[in-house]
């Protein structure tokens, strides 16, 4: 595949492009990363470096991927973290480009907007900017639990009010949702659930939950549900394989006892992920 992909870029560490560019490279596609910012480090540290881009400059760079003649050939476009409804709204736009020109492209929006015990970590306005405006036009959307709550405008504690919620948010046009670190009352302690629904069905991996909650994970699930998803046709098969690569890359993140999450040291469980986790279907 070739995949366009509009987030942030930080110089060092993993989040945005810099965490979903490699990972899918690694996987075998051809990826067009498109900054939004480029900053020195994550925000997460408390103090950065480095230039918010402005919108026309990303549109501008967009505008001249499409001179060269190749947008119509992008298989998908991937979005992360939107700090600007402006860049929202070029994101949009070039998704608009790229399936008049390609019909088959499809549209990856990992909402980025806040987390349990953090709440909203976004400027106010992104949150609705996101539910009404941006969710709509998706394909493949991959909040995690606290974002599709927001989402679906109500809070879920079992699996079942999961699913619900995941049909409320399908109805408004996403066909495929990927739900991340699901916490419910009814789930195993010490243990996190990810849901994957599509019109074929929906699937649960449990997975432990590791002592580690680091910056850019949400961001290579997204990129690696998206590829996996695409190119095996199976949300199971695409469950599986994101959350077996993405636990041995936390794994290898603890061991290493750094902050930053090791996609290097990884990247054989990136390029063939391991049996880990099998998918049980709920429905």
């Amino acid at each position: 595949m070739q995949i366009l992909s509009i987030q942030s870029s930080v110089a060092y560490g993993h989040v945005g492009n810099s965490a979903a560019t490699f990972p899918l490279q690694r996987i075998g596609h051809e990826v067009w990363p498109v900054l939004t910012v480029h900053f020195s480090n994550h925000t997460g540290y408390g103090a950065w470096r480095g230039p918010l881009l402005a919108p026309a400059d990303v549109a501008d760079v967009i505008a001249g991927i499409e001179d060269r003649g190749v947008l119509g050939q992008a298989d998908a476009v991937l979005s992360g973290y939107q700090g600007d409804p402006a860049v929202g709204a070029v994101i949009l736009d070039a998704v608009a480009r790229v399936k008049a020109l390609n019909p088959s492209a499809v549209y990856c929006c990992d909402p980025v907007m806040g987390d349990v015990g953090r709440g909203m970590f976004v400027r106010p306005g992104i949150p609705e900017f996101m539910r009404d405006t941006v969710v709509p036009q998706a394909d493949i959307v991959t909040p995690n639990h606290f974002e599709l709550d927001f989402l679906a405008g109500r809070t879920t504690t079992t699996l079942d009010e999961v699913l619900d919620a995941v049909d409320a948010v399908r109805d408004r046009g996403p066909r495929d949702v990927l739900v991340t670190s699901v916490l419910t009352t009814e789930g195993l302690a010490d243990h996190l659930d990810v849901v994957a629904v599509s019109d074929a069905g929906a699937w649960v991996v449990t997975t432990p939950l590791l002592p580690i909650s680091p910056n850019g994970c949400g961001d290579v699930t997204a990129a690696l549900y998206l590829a996996h998803l695409r190119t095996t046709g199976s949300p199971a098969t695409a469950l599986e394989r994101t959350t077996s690569s993405v636990f041995a890359i936390l794994e290898a993140t603890i061991a290493a006892g750094t902050r930053e999450i090791q996609l290097v040291a990884a990247q054989d469980a990136i390029a063939d992920p391991p049996a880990t986790f099998t998918a049980r279907q709920l429905r």
